[in-house]
């Protein structure tokens, strides 16, 4: 069994977020694209629900010998591999997907938020630390991607609960937090959430709003101002969402966002981003021009 035989058929126009879109300059795109599909290749094999988990383990065992170059035959590795040496890259970072992945397969719940934030840290955050050293961007930006990432990874948790409790029989609401709500996670296969479901959803949304205030400064820390206008669409993208968590009900209402709402969400965030960028600037001036 080959990994493409697996493969889901989704690609990054299918993502909630954007992925090497047209803000990014030409030149960068290549390198996330070629991680993406590595992801994307990871993913699909981690997610399928008709595979056993030996195969599934078997198959991420092969993605991770060709990335590092023990093997030749799974082309998103190799292509990645290749896109890394030609740009003095490391692949830790997409080893470390591999390791979330593969947990995927062989853990279905989880105990605690920590746990939950720790899964986080090697299945999101690695993503946004590999666009920013694309980029040449420093490290110590990688405090606020850690915590953007980690909400994106959670608003699409939230999103897709029932789909991943029904399907693949996978819960990453936290067990405590529903024991303390006196539910278990049969709560999930509901048409509806229940008002006590609804208080634990609640709650992981105002957690995940914590992370974005802490990640709201992210796009102004960025030198690259194209990256830095995408990752401000982004945050504002996962405000939008964290917000619908909030109004609508992820088991029985759409929390995704529409085309049509796309155009009024992109012109706040370049409204954002332009008073992040030029605001003090502009009182700079302001001020150095007073009499």
């Amino acid at each position: 069994m080959k990994a493409a035989e697996l493969a889901s058929g989704k690609g990054h126009k299918d993502e909630n977020f954007p992925v090497a879109s047209m803000l990014i300059a030409r030149k960068h795109r290549p390198a996330i694209m070629a991680f993406y599909r590595f992801a994307r290749a990871a993913d699909d094999i981690a997610d399928n629900a008709a595979a056993t988990p030996t195969a599934k383990l078997a198959l991420l065992e092969d993605l991770r010998a060709n990335l590092v170059g023990e093997a030749g035959d799974a082309p998103e590795a190799v292509a990645l591999r290749e896109v890394l040496a030609e740009r003095g890259l490391t692949n830790a970072h997409a080893l470390e997907l591999l390791a979330a992945f593969r947990q995927d397969v062989t853990k279905q719940r989880y105990n605690s938020w920590h746990e939950l934030l720790d899964y986080c840290r090697y299945s999101a955050v690695p993503v946004g630390r590999f666009v920013l050293d694309v980029h040449g961007e420093s490290r110590d930006t990688w405090p606020a991607n850690d915590a953007l990432c980690t909400a994106l990874q959670i608003i699409n948790h939230l999103q897709d609960c029932k789909k991943d409790y029904r399907e693949l029989d996978r819960v990453y609401i936290p067990l405590d937090m529903l024991e303390r709500a006196s539910l278990s996670t049969l709560a999930l296969a509901k048409d509806k959430s229940s008002l006590a479901l609804r208080g634990v959803l609640t709650e992981m949304v105002r957690r995940t709003e914590e992370l974005l205030a802490t990640s709201k400064p992210f796009a102004s820390q960025i030198k690259d101002r194209r990256l830095s206008l995408e990752v401000s669409v982004i945050q504002t993208l996962a405000e939008d969402l964290a917000q619908r968590l909030l109004d609508f009900d992820p088991l029985s209402e759409r929390v995704h966002h529409t085309r049509g709402e796309m155009p009024g969400l992109l012109l706040r965030s370049v409204r954002h981003f332009v008073s992040a960028r030029l605001g003090p600037k502009r009182t700079g001036l302001e001020s150095a021009s007073r009499p």
